[in-house]
């Protein structure tokens, strides 16, 4: 589960790139979503989530960006990505699509601008 530092920034970033690029008004509106991965199951919840899709080590956001598809990592300034995160980014990348690791709402204004 992510550490409640790693969950404010992620919860900064959505909150400004909705309020930014994706209410009604906005045209066209982007999209960003969360990816929910790992957490506290049980055995059961577990192998229902593998069943329906889940992706060890996705990334915590997808960006839908002005026809630009994003996978965003979130981290604190210390932490470190673990073996399935690094898999899931070197998959994405060899299918060509851009992966980004951003440790602060400013990383992430700079990313998309």
């Amino acid at each position: 589960m992510k550490s409640a530092t790693e969950a404010k920034i992620q919860q900064e970033i959505v909150m400004f790139y909705h309020n930014t690029y994706c209410l009604e008004h906005h045209k066209p509106r982007c999209i960003i979503f969360s990816v929910p991965n790992g957490g506290d199951r049980s055995p059961g919840e577990a192998m229902k989530a593998k069943a329906t899709g889940e992706y060890m080590g996705a990334s915590d956001l997808v960006v839908i960006h002005f026809g630009n598809l994003l996978f965003i990592e979130v981290k604190t300034d210390d932490g470190i990505q673990s073996k399935s995160q690094k898999i899931f980014q070197k998959h994405v990348q060899d299918i060509g699509f851009p992966y980004h690791l951003v440790r602060s709402l400013d990383d992430f204004k700079q990313l998309i601008n």
